[in-house]
C-alpha cells in the first residue's frame, strides 16, 4: 500500500465516520482484531481491542454528549504502515458524558494519532488527547495558573 492510501484511510476514518456519522464506514476501514493504545501523561498506556462494532459504539457516546461533535485533520505525517494525525476535535457538551452532566460548553480538544494501517484496514492505533485541557473546557479542572498557585 501507498501512503497516500493509508492517509486516505485515516481521512475516511475522520470525515466519513466521525464527521459525517457513516457508522458502518468503521466496517470497512478497521480490522475486526484492532488494538487501541490509550496513552496518558503519567499514565501506564492501556491498550484494549476495538473492533467496528466497538468503534461504532465509542463514536455514538461521544455524539450522544457532543451531537455537533466535528474532527479538523491539522496535519498528516505518513511513514511505511503508519499515519500519524494531528486532529483537532470541536463540539458542544449538550448531553451527559462519563457521568458528567451536560454543561452547554464548547470544546476544542487536540489530540495525536498514530494509526497502523495493513490490507487496508486499520489494525492498531495510539490515541494521545489533551485530557487536562479538555477538562477544564469543561470546568471540572481548574486553569493552569489555578493548579500552579495551588501547588505552591
Amino acid at each position: 500500500m501507498t501512503t497516500e492510501s493509508n492517509i486516505a484511510i485515516v481521512q475516511r476514518f475522520v470525515e466519513e465516520l466521525w464527521n459525517n456519522r457513516k457508522l458502518d464506514v468503521a466496517d470497512e476501514i478497521f480490522a475486526s482484531d484492532s488494538i487501541t493504545h490509550q496513552l496518558g501523561s503519567g499514565e501506564p498506556v492501556t491498550s484494549a481491542p476495538r473492533d467496528p462494532e466497538t468503534l461504532k459504539q465509542h463514536v455514538r457516546d461521544w455524539v450522544s454528549a457532543f451531537p455537533d461533535l466535528q474532527f479538523t485533520i491539522e496535519q498528516t505525517v505518513p511513514s511505511e504502515d503508519r499515519v500519524a494525525s494531528h486532529i483537532t476535535m470541536r463540539g458542544t457538551h449538550n448531553g451527559a458524558w462519563m457521568g458528567i452532566s451536560p454543561s452547554g460548553k464548547q470544546i476544542s480538544i487536540e489530540m495525536i494519532v498514530i494509526h497502523r494501517i495493513e490490507s487496508r484496514k486499520i489494525v492498531e492505533d495510539w490515541v494521545l488527547v489533551d485530557s487536562l485541557g479538555f477538562f477544564q473546557q469543561l470546568g471540572i479542572v481548574g486553569s493552569r495558573e489555578e493548579i500552579f498557585s495551588q501547588a505552591r
